[in-house]
């Protein structure tokens, strides 16, 4: 079963690449942020998407996110976040999974080798008792605005 889910997490999302050098930062911690990471929320697959302009970036906020009102209470105040614009933005949907709570609380590093973005996030054990309820990961972070890539590769590590 551990097996199962770590190859499910490492969803690779392919599109048409050409060659590039090897892209890292070392102060990369600085560089990268979790902007949202809901367990629910996202698409059923495993994709990404570059988040282009503060409309594209507020409607995913808004779409990717669920509130929970309770009958005769008042919504929260709604926080607004604003583009940031001396960075990428990337929407990523971990897809479905059907037990567990695999939402993403922590990139540990990016880099981006022949056009394929490399998320390293802590690997989370999982297995005995969990709640079994289907749910659609999905997180928004940024990454220095001179990367270029056309994947997006989730590894988790220890």
């Amino acid at each position: 079963m551990k097996k199962l889910l770590i190859l499910c997490f490492a969803a690779v999302i392919s599109c048409t690449s050409t060659s590039t050098p090897s892209q890292k930062s070392s102060d990369m911690q600085t560089k990268t942020e979790i902007i949202a990471s809901e367990s629910q929320g996202g698409a059923d697959e495993a994709g990404f998407k570059i988040i282009k302009n503060d409309a594209e970036f507020q409607k995913a906020l808004k779409g990717n996110s669920s509130q929970l009102i309770v009958e005769g209470s008042e919504p929260a105040p709604e926080k607004t976040i604003k583009f940031p614009t001396d960075k990428k933005v990337v929407l990523y949907n971990s897809g479905m999974f059907r037990s567990g709570d695999h939402r993403i609380t922590e990139i540990k590093s990016v880099s981006v080798k022949d056009n394929v973005l490399y998320v390293e996030v802590p690997y989370v054990e999982h297995g005995g008792m969990e709640i079994q309820v289907i749910s659609n990961p999905y997180v928004i972070f940024t990454v220095p605005s001179n990367y270029n890539f056309t994947s997006v590769e989730l590894k988790s590590s220890k």
